[in-house]
Order: structure tokens, then sequence, then C-alpha cells
């Protein structure tokens, strides 16, 4: 299990340098994702205790909203101020993601149609 932690851990610190280095403009634990991702489709299965390791990362993620919800507190007043710009994005996007994943879902429908 430690072994697949720090794989994870050293996949997102090569990201971080990678994007560091390149200056390109992709957060670095994406990059690290992609190359976590890769060395899994070359090897062609996760192994059990890599799920497992991950499955407990996933478990304990809410604890790292915690400060995201301090700064919004903390900043409450300003979002107060921007209420409308920040609710009419709010339903925009929401409605634009409805819409792409619909599309998206009818456009992927389509060879399943043709198989069956």
């Amino acid at each position: 299990m430690l072994g697949f932690l720090t794989l994870i851990l050293v996949c997102q610190l090569a990201g971080e340098l990678a994007v560091g280095a390149l200056n390109l403009p992709v957060p670095g634990p994406v990059l690290g994702m992609l190359a976590l991702f890769a060395l899994l489709m070359i090897r062609g299965e996760v192994p059990e205790v890599l799920e497992q390791t991950a499955g407990g990362l996933l478990r304990a993620m809410s604890l790292l909203f915690v400060p995201a919800g301090t700064g919004v507190m903390l900043h409450f007043r300003l979002l107060g101020e921007a209420l409308v710009p920040l609710g009419v994005a709010l339903v925009v996007s929401t409605l634009a993601t409805i819409a792409v994943t619909a599309l998206l879902m009818r456009w992927l429908g389509r060879g399943e149609q043709r198989d069956g």
C-alpha cells in the first residue's frame, strides 16, 4: 500500500516538475494523473492495492474542501457584492454542462443502436 501511495505522489511530483520546467498552463497534479493513467494503460490493469489506496484517498477528499469553505466564509461580503454575476455564471455553466452531456450521450448512443 505504501508503495502505491508513493507511486501516486511521485506521479504528482513529476507533473509539478514538468509544469514548472516547461511553463505549461496545466496544473501539475493533472499532468501527474495523466502520467499515472499512461503507466496503467501500459500495464493493462489497475492493481488491487492501488485501487484500495486511491479509494482511501478519495474517501478523505472531503477534508480538502475545509480550507476552501473557510475562505468562502472569510470573503462572504465580497461574494454578496458579486451575487448576480456569480449566480448567472453558475446557472449558465450548469445548463451548458447538461446540454453538452446530453449531446455527447446522444452521439455515443448511436453506436450502440447500430451494434444491437
